[in-house]
């Protein structure tokens, strides 16, 4: 972001003028929604300061400084008819009544990657509840607890943690960017989930809005309603005002490693083990591993570069042990490994050094943006040798713009049955397979050579087909795909992509509890939970 636009946003949010200096598009109607909003506002004055529409300056910098996938943030995108920037939860309800009364559709956004742009663009007119100004994160040390607003970002929630101390984390995503909202109710999988399970598992309570502007608690909402909006898309049924969550321990100091290594230094070999080592391991290990195409220097080959990022809580010593016992192919020495404290350890993941000041985990304008389209895949049978050279001749067709990310799984993820929540993914898993395409060299997703890249990750995701999940095809809703169909008239239409995030238990339960809360399905974008 250039030094221009941070200080239009800092304009933007704090110095906007109101709505009522502006004359309102009359199409289809924002007018009368905002004269809703004021008139059932205790503070008129207040509220206008939080209402953008188009013709107002303020509009277009609100909307793109949350658009963290640059595929969306372009002038042909849909855009809201009236943006609201609520500080109260009474705002928030009159803005959903509002929206309801005036035939607008509703979009939430938290603040995260949001994939296909769920939350700040759409084909109807609609209304976008910006929830960036509700982001605040309390930290209860002594019962390992924390509150945090639906608006705020694991960036945020890491650093109240590590202000108050450095011996509790919280078991989520490694990207600070990523908006709780949307990461909680998703799922949500992590560097710590072979110990602690998902984020969503380690949610205790939430204070929850209904489609008729009721707040509720876990205890009022019911475990339906509660299980449901852990991993089955909590946009789907209302709008979470806060989570709380359990914070888990952790070490210190915890240890981190990266081990570079390519085709001709052995990847392959060591990549085949890690299928089976790695589900089994001692459950405080948990190593990633990236993977793209590169060309050899000097010659015209190519090879395929392997990264594997490693996280142990605790110290190197016993690590070093537990290497050289398990999985000595990887090779990992002393001179690679770092003792970091957590909060440290996601910095490092985040691609930062580790000495950089931690108030980049609260600095939204400074955090990195995404601009690529993704698949996700689940592994649960070790991909043979011959299998493995394929998928690297495959990778050799593209120009390195391409990653394939390896996420392992075991460890208490299968100690969880298929329905515990809604997030179906469980015992069996071997490790999660991201397929990526980056455009961040490219002017927009739609030069020659970013749909040559894109039409590669189709075939790409094609191809691999013998070596993934079957009967469902797994996929992750947290990586929302519009690809897999949006058809959602019938269950047989919804099931094709439906099942493949949650299975078809889990699918159905999910729709018996959305015809409950929200019978009209006002919550609803493509891909949300249907009603029939």
């Amino acid at each position: 972001m250039s030094k221009f636009q941070l200080i239009l946003l800092f304009i933007s949010v704090y110095f906007c003028p109101t709505l009522s200096h502006f004359h309102q598009n009359a199409s289809p109607n924002p007018q009368k929604f905002i004269t809703c909003l004021e008139s059932n506002s205790n503070n008129v004055s207040s509220i206008s300061h939080l209402i953008f529409t188009p013709n107002n300056s303020c509009f277009l910098p609100i909307w793109q400084v949350a658009v963290n996938n640059q595929r969306f943030n372009k002038s042909s995108t849909p855009k809201p008819s009236v943006i609201v920037t609520p500080v109260n939860n009474a705002q928030i309800r009159v803005t959903l009544l509002c929206s309801k009364t005036h035939g607008y559709e509703m979009r939430i956004r938290s603040g995260g990657h949001d994939f296909e742009g769920v939350s700040s663009t759409a084909d109807v007119p609609f209304v976008m509840l910006d929830l960036t100004r509700m982001r605040s994160v309390d930290v209860n040390v002594a019962k390992k607890t924390a509150w945090a607003q639906g608006g705020a970002t694991f960036g945020e929630v890491y650093y109240a943690i590590f202000q108050k101390t450095n011996a509790l984390y919280f078991p989520a995503g490694i990207c600070p960017t990523v908006g709780v909202g949307g990461y909680l109710g998703g799922g949500g999988y992590g560097n710590m989930m072979r110990k602690y399970g998902l984020g969503s598992d380690n949610v205790v309570d939430v204070r929850f809005m209904d489609v008729n502007g009721n707040i509720l608690n876990r205890m009022s909402m019911g475990e339906d309603l509660f299980w449901a909006i852990r991993g089955g898309g909590a946009g789907s049924f209302g709008i979470v005002l806060a989570w709380k969550l359990r914070l888990v321990p952790v070490p210190e100091l915890v240890t981190i490693f990266l081990k570079d290594i390519t085709l001709e230094q052995g990847a392959m070999e060591v990549f085949y083990k890690y299928q089976y080592v790695m589900p089994t391991i001692d459950e405080n290990l948990n190593i990633r591993v990236q993977m793209s195409s590169e060309k050899i220097p000097k010659t015209s080959k190519k090879t395929v570069r392997m990264l594997f990022y490693g996280l142990y809580q605790g110290a190197t010593d016993t690590l070093l042990s537990l290497l050289d016992e398990k999985y000595p192919e990887l090779n990992v020495t002393r001179e690679i490994c770092q003792e970091v404290t957590m909060i440290q350890s996601t910095l490092f993941y985040e691609g930062y050094p580790t000495n950089t000041s931690l108030e980049v985990f609260v600095n939204r304008t400074t955090l990195l943006k995404l601009n690529a389209q993704s698949k996700i895949d689940y592994i649960r049978t070790p991909i043979p040798i011959s299998g493995l050279k394929k998928i690297w001749r495959k990778m050799f067709e593209i120009d390195g713009k391409e990653y394939v990310t390896v996420q392992p799984f075991g460890g208490k993820m299968d100690e969880y049955s298929e329905t515990a929540t809604p997030y179906p993914h469980r015992a069996g898993v071997l490790y999660q397979f991201h397929q990526m395409v980056s455009f961040i060299d490219q002017e927009s997703d739609t030069t020659p050579v970013s749909l040559q890249r894109l039409r590669w990750l189709r075939n790409f995701n094609k191809f691999i087909t013998p070596y993934v999940s079957k009967n469902p095809r797994e996929a992750y809703y947290n990586y929302i795909d519009f690809e897999l169909g949006v058809g959602s008239a019938t269950y047989e239409e919804a099931s094709v992509w439906g099942e493949r995030y949650w299975k078809r238990d889990n699918f159905k339960k999910l729709i018996r509890i959305k015809a409950k809360v929200d019978p009209h399905n006002f919550f609803k974008h493509p891909q949300s939970i249907p009603i029939f």
